[in-house]
């Protein structure tokens, strides 16, 4: 019995981007918390302009299932809210996670109560990190964005409490939560790694945060809205914003969207005089930044206060061997280029599936450092 071959696959991207955009976040156009990432974002969105790009990330999508799947987790086996709504005229938001007090919790039914709760009503934004951007969590913490974001959906509950919706109508009659505690956990979603930041919640910062939305409404068109990020290329913010053509315009053929923004001579001094001002504490950080390198080069690896030095390099550098290659070009039937053609020969010898022969030079490769916060 014959059997008849199978259709090759589709994607699985293909049903991961069909589901993204079916998302009740992607089909939103009242302005989320979430997008306060960007003034000119959320004027976009605010005035109601249509989008101009099309995207979509595979990495934020991986994050966007971790996410989900962390939360779910985290309901199940700690009883605390997920995903719950809330609400004002202005913005909207989906919280990731509520951790209540206990005296909070008794004002609702049992299944509803944490089986962990806080010591104060806590709220919780996720944020799923790649082991590129790890280092900046452990040794800056937050972005001004982020905590923009998580003050915002905290002021809302206590400004307003749960929105009064089908499937939260219960917490929606609590009224107002006296929220007293911000906690932003970040997972690295390449090895797992955890970082919780907690701190009070701050009333001026929430006032800020409000002053923020403000400022958007009071435009009276998109482009009166600050752009918070250089362009794409630059910030991934950009690269993946359904509003970059707007935003920045179509720039001439091979040139980045960022000489959109050079229309004179005037324009173009500008651009200069940042250029150099720019040049000036770079090049001055590098100065001490190099003198600091010279200080170590005699420590050993190792912690030492906030931060862990770790050296790498030093590793033995290896060519091709060329004597060896011609004996296997003529082995092996194979035609030697004519002039030494080194990177020819080493491509010949890959396309016909052979080893390329390797000789020590008896030299190292340079000494690195790595210099990565410590954290207990």
């Amino acid at each position: 019995m014959s059997i008849s071959a199978m259709p090759s696959s589709p994607s699985i991207w293909a049903a991961v981007e069909a589901a993204n955009g079916r998302r009740p976040r992607s089909l939103q156009v009242q302005l989320g918390a979430s997008d306060t990432v960007c003034e000119r974002r959320a004027a976009y969105i605010l005035h109601g302009h249509p989008k101009t790009d099309h995207v979509f990330s595979r990495a934020a999508a991986l994050g966007t299932m971790a996410h989900e799947g962390l939360t779910r987790a985290a309901k199940d086996e700690f009883g605390w809210l997920i995903e719950r709504k809330v609400a004002d005229p202005a913005i909207r938001g989906s919280i990731d996670i509520v951790q209540l007090d206990a005296a909070t919790a008794k004002r609702l039914p049992a299944r509803l109560r944490p089986k962990v709760a806080a010591d104060v009503v806590t709220v919780e934004d996720i944020k799923t990190k790649t082991v590129w951007k790890w280092d900046d969590v452990l040794r800056y913490g937050p972005t001004e964005a982020e905590l923009r974001q998580v003050h915002l959906y905290a002021d809302l509950l206590r400004t307003d409490g749960f929105e009064d919706r089908t499937g939260q109508r219960v917490l929606a009659r609590l009224g107002p939560v006296a929220v007293e505690q911000i906690r932003l956990r970040y997972v690295c979603r390449d090895n797992g790694d955890e970082y919780v930041h907690e701190i009070p919640f701050d009333p001026q910062r929430a006032e800020e945060a409000r002053w923020w939305l403000t400022r958007v409404a009071e435009t009276k068109r998109p482009e009166e809205g600050r752009r918070d990020f250089l362009g794409p290329g630059l910030d991934a913010a950009c690269d993946f914003c359904p509003f970059a053509t707007a935003c920045w315009g179509i720039p001439a053929p091979g040139r980045p969207a960022q000489t959109t923004l050079i229309h004179d001579d005037k324009d173009v001094e500008q651009a200069l005089i940042d250029y150099v001002e720019a040049h000036k504490p770079f090049a001055e950080a590098k100065r001490i930044k190099d003198f600091a390198r010279k200080k170590l080069d005699a420590s050993k690896a190792g912690q030492y206060g906030p931060n862990i030095l770790k050296w790498g390099g030093e590793n033995p550098v290896e060519e091709p061997d060329v004597t060896k290659m011609i004996e296997l070009f003529d082995d092996a039937g194979l035609k030697v280029p004519q002039t030494e053609d080194l990177a020819k020969m080493v491509k010949i010898l890959k396309a016909a599936g052979l080893p390329v022969p390797m000789r020590d030079t008896g030299r190292s490769s340079a000494r690195t450092i790595r210099v990565v916060p410590y954290r207990e």
